[in-house]
């Protein structure tokens, strides 16, 4: 592939934006020597700069469950256009966004929207600290939750990528706020409640973590973590910004049957637009302002042009169950055919390979696998039209979009990359 476009836009990008990309985690190393600009989506296709055409696994890091330019949201939001872009005001289409995630979810009874996942779990941590009067979080290596200036300590994503363990910026009285646990281990949570139990608000996590690259968790895991957060009166926050919409239509929680006092939601609730929301018990909830003491706001929070798009997403969803069918479909096809001494984790349309023979069930055994030749077999594949997530420490998605020939072609190539 020719990746000469991509190369000036890139030259041009680091004179006036940090490392040249608006977010860390675009900023692989391709074949090129820089990230590759897209110009382009049309269903499970990403085309770039330069007219190269990929069958896209990371579909905008997770919203786009029905792929680029769905006819569904774009019609939605050039109706929204008609009305106009921001209000600053309540509108109709944010009762019926709230109305579909209250109906979806099974633990949401009142629902606040936002603009993107970190506010969401931002103000998820500051409600659970004042609802319970208490100031510790507890939270566990590997998992991203935004950029939360407290819960960056042992982050995922981008942060295990770029090899930052805890980044500058944050003081320590900060960080001090959080206690980092390793994911799948009960016995941790229950020594860490043991000696800190009545100060811990609340333990947030990503039920399914995406963010070390996919690792579900463990049978029993999240069933133990309910019942010990119940036990020393501490809320339980599942982030599922990630999840929410997409390994099932009432998220993680209804496929594992957990049911957390907030949740946090992003990604697919925007149809592809910059939209977030927290929600959970009435009683919790009732407690955020003007109803509450507990402060929080955003300008351009429910705004017509993202709750336009989320909605057309959520309806679409609810009208076509056999949509999560073919996902869990096409996920294990992709599952069954990974390449030999390769360790494959997945939950419905969420996957990563490891390039490791062991189980990967935390961020110690993640950080185990041999990252460079993930790094191989992701040019690779880029060199083949296939369009993975670049970091072995992020999730891939199946979208609805995909084709069974899109298939057949990923795992032909994956067969000529998998040695790499």
């Amino acid at each position: 592939m020719i990746h000469t476009q991509s190369e000036a836009l890139f030259r041009r990008a680091v004179q006036n934006i940090p490392g040249g990309v608006n977010s860390p985690v675009r900023a692989f190393r391709s074949v090129g020597g820089q990230p590759v600009f897209m110009a382009r989506g049309e269903g499970s296709h990403l085309f770039d700069v330069d007219g190269n055409e990929y069958i896209d696994y990371v579909g905008s890091w997770g919203p786009l469950l029905l792929g680029h330019r769905r006819a569904e949201i774009l019609e939605a939001i050039a109706g929204a256009l008609e009305i106009g872009t921001s209000f600053g005001a309540p509108t109709a289409g944010e009762l019926d966004l709230a109305d579909a995630i209250c109906d979806a979810v099974p633990s949401i009874e009142m629902v606040r929207l936002v603009n993107s996942g970190t506010e969401a779990t931002m103000s998820a941590i500051r409600v659970a600290r004042g609802f319970t009067g208490r100031d510790l979080i507890v939270k566990f290596e590997g998992c991203y939750h935004g950029h939360v200036d407290s819960l960056l300590v042992k982050a995922g994503s981008g942060l295990a990528t770029l090899g930052i363990a805890d980044t500058q910026g944050v003081p320590k009285a900060f960080a001090d706020t959080t206690i980092a646990l390793p994911y799948n281990s009960l016995p941790a949570l229950e020594e860490a409640f043991a000696v800190h139990g009545a100060r811990i608000a609340a333990v947030i996590v990503e039920p399914v973590v995406g963010n070390m690259g996919c690792v579900p968790p463990l049978p029993g895991y999240l069933e133990g973590m309910r019942e010990i957060t119940v036990r020393y009166g501490a809320l339980l926050i599942f982030d599922e910004v990630m999840t929410g919409f997409r390994v099932a239509f009432g998220g993680a929680q209804q496929r594992y049957g957990i049911r957390p006092d907030l949740t946090t939601l992003g990604k697919v609730i925007g149809g592809g637009l910059p939209v977030g929301a927290y929600g959970g018990r009435k009683d919790i909830m009732s407690m955020v302002a003007p109803a509450g003491p507990i402060y929080q706001a955003g300008t351009l929070s429910g705004n017509p042009l993202a709750v336009a798009a989320g909605l057309a997403m959520l309806r679409y969803l609810k009208q076509h169950p056999e949509v999560y069918t073919r996902l869990e479909e096409v996920g294990a096809r992709l599952e069954a055919g990974a390449p030999e001494g390769v360790t494959v984790n997945r939950v419905g349309s969420m996957f990563t390979y490891f390039f490791t023979p062991g189980p990967v069930t935390d961020w110690e055994s993640a950080k185990q696998c041999d990252t460079a030749r993930f790094g191989r077999f992701f040019r690779g594949m880029l060199e083949r039209g296939v369009y993975l997530a670049p970091s072995q420490f992020e999730a891939a998605f199946v979208g609805a979009a995909h084709s069974d020939e899109d298939i057949e072609k990923t795992l032909a190539a994956g067969r000529e990359c998998g040695g790499l």
